[in-house]
């Protein structure tokens, strides 16, 4: 489909910093005329996997005269068998293109360690190659077939080295040159999701480094900025949000701060959005996460739909839109991660880790009015990466806000990339027509992983039954429509019962 023709929000000078909630003034430079952060974080997908192909064209150098950490085109990594695999274009021929690299690739602490070091186990130092990730494919894709996990047909190990180009993520990829890149921002933490999430909210997963710790007990953002008297909000897509139910202050809270994606697209229009909002995309395995094996085209057009509900918004030059990825998903990337991470606490990590190492790079594109086209954003070489706790530390520092851990407080923000006084007019994506996926979904029928969390997390919430108390047990659910139906029906029970009991939340 088509981008509609998108009218141009009107010109004119970035207003001037003023105070935040308690009076504090904000922040020196452009960053204090952000009034509203808004981060679409979507899932399991590396940098060079999406975008590593973004300036291939101009000998990997930005417009702007930046270097780029792009792909050449001759990496490779091994197979079983010791014969090099090359990196190779995922193109529209590409044979089901939006559904590469046709599998779930593997994820979590031990795989991610088989992808960078050969070894289920980080060698000290630790030293990554990132020669291990045909291997680990192949390995996945042996036992995701004795399990019938979902799987598309002709799928083989070396189909982890296929890599999108611009013109077949015409949105994220003009988006990422339009505005801002980071080709050095990693995932928080070498594992999977639940961990990287914790991190991007909490700046900790304490300790945990799987996905079988689903909540977690510390303070997030969104209970830091209502403490101050600061604005949040979270929406899901089509159901209310997964992330809602991880941290007590977010359990706690009240109802007027989580909606769904039409809710989202109500504020922006209507100027009303809080200042810092958090969105997901939709879980279920026939949604816009863009999760392998899922189909990124429909997360092209989330993407979409979320830059032109706020291009479109009177709060435009005000606003801040970061785009990035939870973890990378097993898919294929080059650049060895830094060991030069601040554990955030005390918390004994599991499987030994320490914390002190950073996850895969995942792509991240910053987009506002103030930011010059063509820009690479990085940190000074030496200093401490950016990584998903930079987004905690650049709401902390323009709202004035104590870091929530040791790892956010070491964190770079983003700041620095707004560097325009008087907003842009133009449109990157002016034009630009939003792919459409051809090929059958595989994965369409089957329940995701994200909507099994989320539906396990609502049926361990205190809902008052007949007899008077919470007997609630979930009931068997195999599809992907029994989850997104039960996921639906608890939530709206549980935010009857909250507003029966009388109760008022923060």
């Amino acid at each position: 489909m088509t981008s509609k023709s998108q009218p141009k929000h009107p010109g004119g000078k970035a207003p001037a910093p003023h105070t935040v909630g308690d009076g504090t003034p904000a922040p020196a430079g452009l960053l204090g005329s952000i009034e509203h952060v808004v981060v679409l974080m979507l899932e399991n997908r590396s940098f060079d996997h999406m975008l590593g192909l973004l300036y291939a064209g101009s000998g990997n150098v930005s417009p702007a005269g930046q270097p780029f950490e792009g792909l050449t085109g001759e990496e490779t990594n091994p197979d079983a068998n010791g014969a090099a695999v090359q990196v190779y274009p995922i193109n529209s021929k590409t044979a089901n293109a939006y559904f590469m690299p046709g599998a779930d690739p593997g994820e979590g602490y031990s795989a991610t360690n088989s992808q960078l070091f050969g070894s289920i186990t980080a060698p000290n130092p630790p030293v990554a190659t990132s020669q291990g990730f045909v291997t680990d494919y192949a390995y996945t894709l042996g036992w995701e077939a004795k399990e019938k996990w979902s799987i598309l047909p002709g799928t083989v190990a070396s189909d982890i080295m296929g890599v999108f180009t611009p013109q077949t993520l015409p949105v994220l990829s003009g988006l990422a040159a339009g505005y801002a890149v980071c080709d050095h921002w990693y995932s928080s933490v070498p594992t999977e999701t639940m961990p990287n999430r914790a991190f991007a909210c909490a700046a900790t997963s304490q300790g945990h480094m799987d996905d079988k710790t689903k909540t977690f007990t510390s303070p997030s953002i969104f209970g830091a900025l209502g403490n101050a008297g600061i604005g949040w909000s979270i929406y899901g897509y089509d159901a209310d949000p997964l992330t809602r139910h991880n941290f007590p202050d977010t359990t706690s809270a009240d109802d007027s701060h989580f909606g769904q994606f039409a809710d989202f697209k109500t504020a922006a229009a209507a100027g009303t959005l809080a200042a810092f909002t958090f969105l997901e995309p939709s879980w279920d395995s026939a949604g816009n996460s863009q999760h392998p094996n899922y189909d990124v085209a429909l997360g092209e057009q989330l993407i979409h739909d979320v830059y032109y509900a706020l291009r479109n918004g009177p709060a435009w030059n005000q606003t801040l839109l970061i785009v990035t990825y939870d973890e990378h998903g097993g898919c294929y990337d080059h650049v060895a991660p830094p060991s030069s991470a601040v554990p955030p606490d005390d918390s004994a990590g599991e499987y030994g880790f320490d914390f002190t190492r950073f996850g895969v790079r995942v792509p991240t594109v910053l987009v506002s009015p103030l930011i010059a086209a063509g820009t690479v954003f990085r940190v000074p070489a030496g200093s401490m990466p950016l990584d998903h706790t930079s987004i905690l530390k650049t709401v902390e520092l323009r709202w004035n806000l104590p870091p929530l851990t040791k790892r956010d407080a070491a964190a770079p923000d983003v700041g620095a990339v707004l560097t325009l006084a008087t907003p842009r007019t133009d449109d990157p994506l002016q034009g630009v027509v939003v792919p459409v996926s051809s090929g059958t979904n595989p994965s369409a029928e089957q329940p995701s992983h994200l909507q099994q969390i989320h539906a396990e997390l609502l049926a361990q919430l205190p809902v008052p039954d007949h007899q008077g108390g919470a007997h609630h047990l979930m009931p068997a659910l195999r599809t992907n429509a029994d989850y997104k139906k039960y996921i639906k029906e608890r939530t709206a029970a549980w935010k009857a019962s909250r507003k029966g009991s009388g109760a008022r939340h923060a």
